[in-house]
């Protein structure tokens, strides 16, 4: 019999059915667990689930059992990939689970900030529309979508669903090249003009040691046209304290973030710092979160250890 340990379920919500394995296993479920609590728990597992526990080498060589990481997201920068590969644990992800949610909390950002829903929301609440005595007032700017340029960094799954959402709108969808270089594959436009002629840039790439900061000052200084920044990848794509320092100087217009680097933020934080701003959004890493696609990464995480225990691993990274 296989036993199975879940690090974290409370990472997924409460009404989400986590389906039992076809197969004979022991589940054991943890809610939450700390770094120091990871080395015992997994020291007799042979399947280890986790969505934001991390996997490093120091807790993996006590697990003489485990032969699979079943990572409950996307994003593997939790585990140790070299060390599971020496080890020969296979290490599988979720893939398209999210293609309707992130895309969607996307434009929920994009279009609150472009058309100032939440300050005006505010202005009301404050009574300021009995202070106008008309109709309405124009504390706040609006800009359409329309006719406005998006350039989208990170070109997979999400990023494809993000342009199409925008050229419905309207929008010029712009596809950044990598960084550093000129040269661009077909349908792409190189990484600096992306920043200099996009109205609105949103991150779709995943964090590894390239992508960390790749929004950062000399990025800022590059944006010509005051752009909106939203962020619903990772929170370390981006320099924070650059971030901040891009709003106090008008370098963007706006930033609508899912996302910080290190989660919960620290309360003295960059980003927290940000928060109370009219043209700040910050929600708490849940543009993943819809009830339909926690509810389909849950089956596909399941669906990855039978294919994994059958062998036959699907979904393998690294």
């Amino acid at each position: 019999m296989l036993t199975i340990v879940f690090l974290d379920r409370d990472t997924l919500s409460p009404e989400t059915i986590l389906r039992p394995p076809g197969f004979p296993h022991e589940l054991v479920v943890h809610d939450r667990t700390t770094a120091e609590q990871v080395r015992e728990r997994i020291a007799r597992a042979d399947i280890v689930i986790s969505n934001k526990v991390p996997l490093r080498r120091e807790s993996l060589i006590h697990a003489p059992r485990l032969k699979m990481i079943a990572v409950a997201a996307t994003g593997t920068d939790i585990v140790d990939l070299a060390a599971a590969k020496e080890r020969g644990i296979t290490v599988s992800n979720i893939r398209n689970y999210a293609k309707h949610t992130v895309p969607e909390h996307t434009f929920a950002l994009i279009l609150a900030l472009r058309r100032s829903i939440v300050p005006y929301r505010q202005s009301v609440l404050d009574g300021r529309w009995q202070e106008a005595a008309q109709f309405c007032f124009f504390d706040h700017p609006i800009a359409d979508l329309g006719g406005s340029t998006l350039g989208i960094i990170g070109h997979g799954t999400l990023g494809k669903a993000v342009g199409r959402i925008a050229e419905a709108f309207g929008m010029k969808v712009l596809i950044a090249g990598r960084k550093g270089t000129d040269q661009v594959k077909p349908g792409q436009t190189p990484f600096d003009e992306v920043m200099r002629r996009a109205d609105v840039l949103t991150l779709h790439c995943p964090l590894n040691a390239e992508t960390r900061g790749i929004i950062s000052t000399r990025e800022f200084a590059l944006m010509e046209k005051t752009p909106i920044l939203i962020n619903t990848g990772r929170g370390g794509l981006v320099d924070e304290l650059a971030l901040e320092q891009a709003l106090e100087k008008g370098e963007i217009a706006a930033a609508g973030f899912d996302v910080t680097d290190g989660e919960p933020p620290a309360a003295d934080s960059p980003m927290m710092r940000i928060a109370t701003r009219p043209n700040v959004i910050l929600t708490p890493h849940v543009a993943w979160a819809s009830r339909e696609a926690i509810q389909a990464l849950a089956d596909q995480l399941i669906e990855n250890i039978e294919f994994f225990v059958a062998g036959t691993p699907r979904n393998v990274v690294g």
